[in-house]
């Protein structure tokens, strides 16, 4: 790891918060996509049942 001197609180809370942002990122992406498929199936179900 570099030497980052005077910034390294900075630098590594900027690293800290860009992967928080990125985990929340891909978890809402998981849960949005679990719900359009669950919206899917609902639809071709009652589509198939009439």
């Amino acid at each position: 790891m570099p030497d980052l001197g005077k910034y390294a609180g900075a630098v590594l809370s900027a690293y800290g918060v860009s992967l928080l942002l990125l985990a929340a990122l891909v978890g809402v992406s998981l849960l949005s996509a679990r719900r359009a498929g669950r919206a899917l199936r609902d639809a071709e179900a009652r589509r198939r049942d009439g």
